[in-house]
């Protein structure tokens, strides 16, 4: 057999083993995203707090509003992030009079967790950290991954008044679809989902914001980077189009994907949907 004979032999095998373990590699980097240390100082006015979620405790932050409380805001961040990234959050509302909390997602930061399921179980915690805040208004303010989180959230609970979705995905097999590498054949990429279904014990398809948008009661101002290649403005569009109550969506040019909240008046914009959010609120409560 010759040299090179030999060489194309070698190469096919090892093309042909290393397409045996991608659906296991692929499900692994689905499941176990980077966790990043906790490098913020903690924001003044805040206090280290745990937080109870379904059946981990979530560590994170607890910022008192100043001055007459107005209820609270649920920061959730993105994937592979932390609480850390709740600090302009934390100096631009609790001013305004609302309680700030923002904890690390499970398996992120400094929170247990043997895998990210992508709002599957994240929902529930969501919902448990719900159940023990004070009484008042709640609203959900999340990007990327937090956002989709919220709104599957938003969906079965009825308790917040208001989300605040910025960058979200539609559904996991879309988007996880999407981002996976050219180089991988679909078999691979549906063999992959089924591995991370069965180590996470979870279901990929009933990950759907976009499904959940269709019995959301809450205003939701969808905010996503017109330039965004990483999860594409699609995703923000098909969530708006299912969505029934009051709704808005901002494409913010130039932006490409964790970029959307630093357009110019966008915060105001945040700000804007808050206060009309609150003033519905009212209004139904006043009503006979």
């Amino acid at each position: 057999m010759s040299g090179r004979l030999i060489g194309a032999v070698i190469a096919a095998l090892l093309i042909a083993a290393a397409l045996i373990m991608a659906p296991s590699i692929a499900a692994g980097g689905l499941l176990y995203p980077a966790r990043q240390a906790l490098r913020a100082a903690i924001p003044p006015g805040c206090e280290n707090r745990d937080f109870q979620g379904d059946d981990v405790t979530l560590r994170g932050w607890y910022c008192a509003a100043i001055g007459k409380r107005r209820g609270t805001i649920i920061y959730l961040h993105g994937v592979a992030d932390n609480r850390g990234s709740s600090a302009g959050v934390v100096q631009r509302f609790t001013p305004q009079g609302f309680d700030v909390v923002a904890y690390d997602s499970r398996r992120h930061g400094q929170s247990p967790g043997e895998v990210c399921t992508y709002g599957f179980v994240e929902k529930r915690d969501l919902r448990r950290v719900i159940d023990g805040l004070s009484a008042g208004p709640v609203i959900l303010m999340g990007t990327s991954l937090g956002a989709a989180v919220a709104l599957q959230e938003a969906g079965s609970d009825p308790r917040p008044v208001a989300v605040v979705a910025a960058e979200t995905f539609s559904d996991l097999r879309t988007v996880a679809t999407e981002r996976a590498p050219l180089f991988l054949p679909s078999p691979v990429i549906r063999k992959a989902f089924m591995i991370a279904e069965q180590r996470g014990r979870f279901l990929v398809d009933a990950v759907s914001p976009v499904e959940a948008a269709r019995t959301i009661k809450a205003p939701v101002l969808l905010i996503h980077g017109a330039e965004d290649k990483d999860t594409p403005p699609a995703h923000s569009q098909r969530i708006f189009d299912a969505l029934t109550g009051p709704r808005r969506l901002m494409l913010v040019p130039g932006a490409a994907h964790n970029q959307s909240l630093y357009g110019p008046g966008v915060w105001g914009e945040i700000e804007r949907w808050i206060e009309e959010a609150l003033d519905l609120r009212e209004r139904r409560f006043a009503a006979p």
